[in-house]
């Protein structure tokens, strides 16, 4: 069996929780005997060479209509269905927010899809999405995919509920790389006032807030990743603003993070919206405490073994760190995360969905 990924242009330029899953993925079904192939969606792809497409991101639906239509090939999409419009209306600043603040949520992406491709930031391969729209091409992709690979069931139950269409579908849950994020055989002495929080500088992950929580106050937080290329202003916004216990370090390899991960305390992510958060559950195979935001679909990861946070209140998200910073560690969260949440996991069960289609 032979399958393309076929991903958005920048993601290895932008780098994401998608790069690090298709990346993941792909390797983990090399591993089972499929050949996997990377393609960017701008790219030539010779159609004839695979018995399937795979794709990934159904928020950018203009990456995807044109190779379903040109292709004629069967199709499975990892939806990563992610709501910025809370984020989009609350928090953009400037002209572009009191803009975006006037639209519906998928008015709101067609416009952002469209600015980056006039900017020159994004490629546009799919001129049908310009007449067609935002939600007509989701609703189109979901009606022709032969199944849709979510990371939880509510992703699923709030995509029916926003397009009305309810194709096939499995979860196949976001992993960690074991052979990277696992339980040290020696326990390491942690800094009790380290807190991380590891993700790409940007408005949706909320960085500005968390740095508002945590200033001048006895914890030490160190922030990683890089800022991301089209919001430089909240970079430095998020630079100016931040006392002398914040600092901050550049985008790192994973074995590189893995030393943080052990070494701190309290992992946080306090975003407008995640998913799950790749960098809460490397974090909790690790042996972190996790806060992460009530936003989103990180609840059906973690249950009641995290602390959560309302994304629009500093005061939550350092009352968050703080009653994490006082829990004691039962292991109970990170042997569910290696035993559950792992990229072999998710690729036996990414399989399992090939095959019923082929």
């Amino acid at each position: 069996m032979k399958v393309a990924f076929i991903v958005r242009s920048t993601l290895y330029s932008v780098h994401g929780g998608d790069t690090i899953q298709v990346n993941e993925t792909a390797r983990h079904l090399q591993q089972t005997g499929i050949a996997v192939d990377i393609k960017r969606t701008n790219e030539k792809i010779s159609y004839e060479s695979y018995d399937l497409l795979h794709f990934f991101n159904i928020i950018r639906p203009a990456d995807i209509l044109v190779h379903i239509n040109r292709s004629k090939k069967p199709f499975v999409v990892s939806t990563i269905f992610i709501n910025y419009s809370e984020y989009d209306k609350r928090e953009r600043r400037g002209v572009s927010g009191a803009l975006l603040s006037l639209f519906p949520a998928d008015g709101i992406e067609y416009l952002k899809t469209v600015l980056r491709w006039l900017t020159g930031k994004d490629k546009l391969v799919s001129t049908a999405y310009l007449w067609m729209g935002h939600r007509r091409s989701i609703k189109t992709i979901l009606s022709r995919a032969r199944e849709i690979l979510v990371q939880a069931e509510e992703e699923y139950t709030d995509l029916v509920k926003a397009y009305g269409i309810a194709p096939a579908h499995t979860v196949i849950h976001n992993g960690v790389n074991t052979a990277v994020f696992r339980k040290p055989a020696i326990i390491p002495e942690r800094e009790n006032n380290l807190v991380l929080c590891v993700a790409r500088i940007e408005g949706i992950k909320n960085q500005y807030n968390l740095i508002r929580a945590l200033n001048d106050t006895a914890y030490r937080l160190l922030l990683i990743g890089n800022s991301a290329p089209n919001q430089q202003s909240y970079y430095r916004q998020c630079r100016e603003i931040a006392a002398g216990n914040v600092s901050f370090i550049d985008h790192l390899p994973q074995k590189e993070l893995a030393r943080y991960y052990a070494a701190a305390r309290v992992h946080v992510l306090p975003s407008w919206f995640e998913v799950c958060g790749l960098s809460s559950l490397e974090a909790a195979a690790m042996g972190c405490r996790v806060v992460i935001t009530g936003k989103g679909y990180a609840r059906s990861y973690f249950r009641e073994q995290a602390f959560y946070c309302d994304p629009a209140n500093p005061e939550t998200i350092l009352h968050a760190v703080e009653e994490a910073a006082r829990s004691t560690m039962n292991g109970e969260l990170q042997h569910q995360v290696l035993q559950h949440y792992t990229w072999q996991v998710a690729a036996e069960k990414t399989v399992s969905v090939y095959k019923k289609h082929l």
